[in-house]
């Protein structure tokens, strides 16, 4: 398997709760995993990360590691249909930090949509599901949204 020019590996502070949630809530796949280890590789509609359990194995932690984990960080993971996905979630009874939106982000001088919305892992990493909406010239763009 060749490596993929960026895959992020996230610490989790119950490895099964958090397979559960990737796999069975996010449809995320096992592609394999190492369970002596508390680690797996997950993908999604081409999208690729690792969870490994924090208290096994090697660490690379530069600081203390405390609930949030995910501080500061969100990851876009690009989805073919982010309604479909967000109504699974909401039958399930999970809550959304961001809501479903369409929302369209300037870029040079078009616009780019996007149907998104965010939810919050286990360990408090943001994870932003959205799905390509196309391009707009700016008059086209209510910007209010």
């Amino acid at each position: 398997m060749a490596l993929k020019g960026l895959v992020p590996e996230l610490y989790c502070a119950d490895f099964q709760r958090s397979l559960d949630f990737y796999t069975k809530a996010l449809g995320f796949r096992v592609m394999y995993q190492r369970p002596e280890d508390k680690f797996a590789y997950l993908e999604r509609e081409g999208s690729e990360l690792m969870i490994e359990q924090v208290d096994i194995g090697r660490k690379w932690i530069t600081g203390e590691l405390a609930y949030p984990f995910g501080r500061g960080l969100s990851f876009q993971i690009a989805v073919a249909d982010a309604q479909r996905l967000h109504d699974i979630l909401q039958t399930g009874g999970h809550e959304f930090f961001l809501p479903l939106e369409d929302k369209w982000y300037r870029k040079n001088d078009v616009y780019v949509g996007n149907r998104q919305f965010i939810i919050q892992d286990p360990d408090g990493f943001l994870l932003r599901f959205a799905q390509d909406l196309g391009s707009k010239q700016a008059q086209e763009v209510d910007h209010a949204s």
